[in-house]
Order: structure tokens, then sequence, then C-alpha cells
């Protein structure tokens, strides 16, 4: 464990007007207490858990790569400014880490191969080849396999987005391992039934209000999924 508890302290929000500090759950929350290596954010879209994830990961000070800046016919001065109202509390310091995110990673990935062209060693930290010449699956995990085996604090954001079944599968096995490792902590956001399975997974619910800590059978996603295959 790096990471060992989030403070959230509504009396710093700018406004209760915007996004997201217009949503209750950040107002009621007032800390998450982590006690597992591997947490993780489920809830409906647009209840707040990867804005939370990537305001945690800025509070680190993880730099999370953005990818290609487009301009924007409505502009939210507030969208990226829950960070500053956070408070981070650490087991033994301040450790590295990265935050993933699917749609941006494959900038990431031909930047990788950019870097490499003069340095080839570059790659040795993501399987010893380039990230672009293989499927977006495959990419993924040569990154999550070699990434992650470094000891820090990881975010991921919807990893399940390009992965097959089989592969949030393979995905799975290596958060297990690297968090039993004790060098690794993860939190994640996610609606993947698979992924939310993780053994001795902590679990929190977006929605509810405040923010509560549920088991995985408990969670709409897995009860949804359980009903539908139930019907086939």
């Amino acid at each position: 464990m790096h990471l060992k508890k989030i403070i959230i302290h509504p009396e710093k929000f700018p406004t209760r007007e915007h996004y997201p500090f217009n949503l209750e759950i950040f107002h009621q929350t007032g800390e998450i207490v982590l006690n597992s290596p591997i947490t993780i954010f489920v809830g409906e879209n647009g209840t707040g858990k990867s804005t939370l994830l990537r305001a945690i990961s800025k509070k680190c000070g993880i730099y999370i790569w953005e990818g290609v800046y487009r301009t924007r016919y409505v502009n939210n001065p507030y969208e990226k400014s829950l960070y500053k109202a956070l408070k981070l509390e650490w087991e033994n310091g301040i450790v590295p880490g990265s935050f993933f995110e699917s749609q941006r990673f494959q900038n990431y990935a031909g930047l990788i191969d950019e870097w490499a062209c003069s340095d080839a060693e570059v790659l040795k930290y993501y399987g010893g080849s380039s990230l672009v010449t293989k499927s977006h699956g495959q990419s993924l995990m040569s990154y999550f396999t070699n990434r992650y085996r470094i000891k820090g604090i990881y975010f991921l954001d919807e990893p399940e987005t390009a992965l097959s079944p089989k592969t949030q599968l393979e995905l799975l096995k290596v958060l297990s391992e690297m968090a039993k490792s004790g060098h690794a902590q993860f939190i994640m956001s996610t609606h993947s039934p698979i992924l939310l399975s993780c053994p001795g997974a902590e679990i929190y619910s977006f929605d509810s209000c405040p923010l509560e800590q549920i088991e995985y059978t408990d969670t709409d996603h897995y009860k949804i999924y359980r009903d539908f295959m139930g019907e086939k």
C-alpha cells in the first residue's frame, strides 16, 4: 500500500454550478480510506468516477497525457480543478506511477516509437518491441505486463474498452499478481464485471451518495450480466 486515504474538501470548491462541483457525491463524501492494493470505482456514466480518478492521479503528481488539443464549442473552466480540493495521505511517502486511458494510448504508443528511434533502450520498459506494430489489445497487454512491474501507484480509466473478455482475464491476472507483490497499488474505474471480480479488491459505488463500498455481487453490473446470461 502506498496511498492510504483520499480526503475531499468541499469548502475549497470554487463553484456549485459547474461540473464536477455540482455533483452531490463530492459534497457528501468526506474521505475514501484505501485498505486494499486494488480499489475499483463503479457507477453509471456521468457519476464522477473517472473525474475523481483523474483528480487523484493529478494530485499524486502524475502527468496525464491528453493527446491532441482541439477547440471546443463549450468550455468548462472548472472541469479539471477537482484535484485542488483533495488531500492525500501516504503510507511511506509519495511514489511514482502512471495514468492509463485507452483512447489516449495510441498517441502515447506512437510517441514511444519516436523516442525509440533515437534510443531503442526505451522499448525495454514495454516488452522490448514496438507497441504500434501489435494489435491494440496486444499492445495494451504488453504495456500493462511490463509497466506495472515497476514500484508505484497506477490509475486505470476503463481499461476494458479495447480488450476482449479473454484479454480482460489476462489483465485481471496481472493486477492480482502485481498487487500481491507488495510494490504496486491500483485505482481503477470500470464497467467490466470481469475486472470487478478482482480478488481482494475494494469496490466503491458512485451510484450512492455518499460514496459507498459494496460487494461485487451487489453491483448493478454483476446483476445485469447475471440476469442477461440467465435468460439465454
